[in-house]
């Protein structure tokens, strides 16, 4: 019981805070800047316990939460695109370095240096382009697309749970997560497509459709968030058995890692932005 109620209250704290931060820019960036600061740190630190795999973990979470506010910046408009240059300096830098450091894998220490940005730095600064679109009048910033994404996958994740709890029969991918079952995964989708359905009718209603997208479209961003997050989701839980772990880490009471509970996004985040730009090419 008294883990529940923390699990709860954890939980509660966590939604609002994404909530809220997304009504202002600065606060959204100040927080998904610490974020992917303390992701990076967290996936760095699992990947350095792995026999023969020494990271640099301070650089890599440096230069995650340098490539965030980079991204903030230029798609804000308020940098130009050379911010990204130390960025890169950074990349080649922790490449060069293995030729001094004399480790006995190199290999390994590049790959999961790279993934570290790949994995978990990218999709969080691809929130900015989420966040931040061109208008006639200069750049504008809009809450809505980066946090409907953030709804959809909750909304994912509860109807998965409820609709898997009493209809589960059918296991979805039991040799990474036995308990996601195929019921689960459609009834997760469902609620996720009445509530695209439903964002769809209250922006029109309210005049706050900033993208100006149809009631399919929103649904099409809802099947999106569904069916990446359920795949981030499960890559987070094959990383996680192969390393042999059950949580990424305890930094939120009750839910475990950064890792554990942005796991979906990862995956999500990105394939919004190549769907929504998607879009623009056919529509």
């Amino acid at each position: 019981m008294k883990n529940f109620i923390v699990r709860a209250i954890t939980g509660v704290l966590f939604v609002a805070a994404i909530v809220v931060c997304f009504i202002n820019p600065t606060a959204m960036a100040l927080l998904f800047a610490l974020i992917t600061g303390l992701t990076v740190w967290e996936f760095t630190g699992l990947v350095n316990e792995r026999d023969g795999v020494d990271t640099n973990r301070f650089i890599c979470t440096v230069a995650g939460v340098y490539l965030f506010f980079a991204m903030t910046g230029f798609c804000s408009g308020l940098t130009p695109s050379t911010v990204f240059i130390p960025y890169l300096l950074t990349i080649i830098y922790l490449l060069v370095a293995e030729l001094y450091a004399k480790n006995a894998d190199p290999i390994n220490n590049w790959a999961y240096t790279m993934m570290s940005q790949m994995y978990t730095a990218l999709p969080f600064s691809l929130l900015n382009v989420l966040a931040f679109r061109a208008t006639a009048d200069g750049v504008a910033y809009t809450y809505l697309i980066p946090l409907s994404v953030f709804v959809f996958l909750w909304l994912n994740d509860t109807g998965a749970y409820c609709f898997g709890s009493l209809l589960g029969r059918h296991k979805l991918f039991p040799r990474v997560s036995p308990g996601k079952s195929w019921e689960g995964s459609v009834g997760g989708a469902i609620v996720v497509m009445a509530a695209a359905a439903g964002i769809w009718h209250l922006t029109e209603k309210y005049g706050v459709n900033d993208l100006q997208l149809s009631m399919l479209e929103w649904m099409g961003l809802g099947l999106i968030a569904v069916v990446f997050g359920t795949w981030g989701d499960l890559v987070e839980s094959l990383f996680k058995r192969t390393i042999g772990i059950k949580d990424s880490g305890s930094i939120l009471p009750g839910h475990g890692g950064m890792l554990d509970r942005f796991d979906s996004s990862l995956l999500a985040i990105p394939a919004a932005v190549v769907y929504l730009y998607t879009l623009t090419l056919f529509v």
